[in-house]
């Protein structure tokens, strides 16, 4: 079964090879020359904040690539944890490091600790995704010493913050280095280890690659327990030998899966892994660009993903193929639909301007779950008629075309995991894409901090409460 899906990933590459060509964006591809001048518009689009080996998007094509590994072939070949490894590392894996690299994600999966603290929580009330957030604070909690009464030595370690906006807003460009640093950085290997004891010898730092494989398993295991919470059952423990998106959908369904899911699950963890400078993962980065430790800057990611315009597409857009309900009905609902000028959810990207490629991958997974289940299959007919016609309408002309969300949720369903539950398991797989560039971005960091443009009033005469 599992090579089913292998050879529909290639056969799907194999389509967007033929109609892509295979050269990359010269401007956005090479190394930054500092200052740089870039067309910037509303929310920082087009704006060039920073250097990464980590993933590229190239919209024009319908590119996406992980360390320069294209993403059908990773989906055909791969596995999550062996593409986390990946991001992290910025190297694929000899056999003996991906055992050691699995061992410990098997291991970080038990939260007894976060988990007992968590349903303290009322979580059967929660929206999933705060209780993944409350989740994700209190791993930080088992994990470091962060949350102490004593955080911080600030007589002896660092630099005060509040001089850092000077050299950022100096012009032409400021200074080379942020105000803000960490003398740490510059003690000797032998000091920096001493100092970082002084927190807590059994505790991570909550800012280094142990915190970033916490977070990894962790969430999957977090994300499972609100699952089984909100449907009345108690958490499940992971299973050890099952990968992590077998125990992702074991721990959720209290279910081992068959192969078939488990390799469709894993697939979809790859293809959101890791999506350029997206949203969420742009909070994580400022977040930790301040030097907060990795567990807020998370949640940080967390909080952007559960924005209806980011994480939730993919739940609304099964709201609206229920909606619309048999396939004879999609016609008149596009045409109300477009009358209204309403956003057609599943269809248009940010970023692309050519058929996602990860749409690619889950359009056909969702067609080959679709001749399993007849609950699917009229759903699926639903959705492809609905492509037909969006495409035919709008694809030449506007380059609006079916997004990653459009399909994803069949795939979700089909293997038995509710509406509710799909933006939280985007969370299970991006926060591999999240660490992997908090980790990158930490090795030469400087704080983000963009200017607005003012356009309030000068010179107002203040005047007394019985003047107003």
């Amino acid at each position: 079964m599992s090579s089913d899906i292998t050879n529909i990933i290639i056969k799907a590459a194999e389509k967007a090879r033929r109609e892509t060509s295979n050269e990359p964006e010269p401007g956005i591809t090479k190394p930054a020359e500092w200052p740089m001048q870039c067309t910037v518009g509303p929310g920082l689009e087009g704006a060039i904040a920073c250097e990464s080996k980590i993933g590229y998007v190239n919209g024009s094509k319908g590119w996406l690539i992980y360390r320069g590994y294209d993403i059908f072939d990773l989906c055909a070949y791969s596995n999550f944890e062996e593409v986390t490894y990946l991001l992290l590392h910025g190297e694929m894996p000899s056999k003996k490091q991906f055992e050691e690299f699995n061992s410990k994600l098997v291991d970080y999966r038990y939260l007894n600790k976060t988990l007992r603290l968590m349903m303290s929580n009322p979580i059967e009330n929660m929206n999933a995704m705060s209780a993944l957030r409350l989740g994700t604070n209190l791993m930080s909690q088992e994990f470091t010493s962060l949350d102490r009464e004593k955080k911080f030595d600030m007589d002896s370690d660092y630099i005060a913050s509040d001089d850092d906006s000077i050299a950022m807003e100096t012009m032409p460009k400021g200074e080379e280095h942020a105000v803000y640093e960490f003398k740490l950085q510059k003690l000797s290997r032998d000091q920096s280890l001493a100092a970082r004891n002084r927190l807590n010898s059994d505790m991570e730092d909550g800012s280094d690659l142990e915190a970033c494989y916490h977070l990894i398993s962790g969430l999957a295991t977090i994300t499972a327990a609100i699952s089984r919470i909100h449907h009345g059952h108690l958490p499940i423990e992971p299973d050890s030998t099952l990968s992590h998106a077998g125990n992702l959908i074991y721990m959720m369904t209290g279910r081992k899966p068959d192969p078939l899911e488990e390799k469709i699950m894993d697939v979809s963890l790859i293809l959101h892994a890791d999506h350029g400078m997206n949203a969420s993962t742009f909070a994580s980065m400022v977040v930790a660009s301040t030097l907060s430790d990795f567990y807020f800057s998370v949640g940080a990611g967390i909080g952007a993903l559960n924005g209806p315009l980011h994480g939730g597409a993919n739940e609304q857009v099964m709201n609206i193929l229920n909606e619309i309900g048999d396939v004879e009905n999609v016609e008149p609902w596009l045409d109300k639909t477009l009358k209204l000028k309403s956003k057609i959810t599943g269809f248009g990207h940010r970023v692309y301007k050519a058929y996602d490629p990860r749409a690619r991958i889950l359009e056909p997974l969702a067609e080959y779950l679709a001749g399993r289940d007849e609950k699917i299959l009229n759903k699926y007919n639903t959705a492809k008629k609905l492509e037909e016609l969006v495409v035919k309408k709008l694809g030449a002309e506007k380059k609006i075309f079916p997004n990653v969300d459009f399909y994803s949720g069949l795939v979700y369903s089909s293997i038995g995991v509710e509406s509710e539950m799909f933006t939280p398991i985007f969370a299970v797989s991006r926060v591999s894409g999240w660490a992997a560039r908090m980790i990158e971005y930490k090795e030469n960091n400087r704080i983000f901090r963009p200017r607005a443009m003012y356009t309030g009033e000068f010179n107002k005469e203040y005047k007394p409460f019985d003047e107003r």
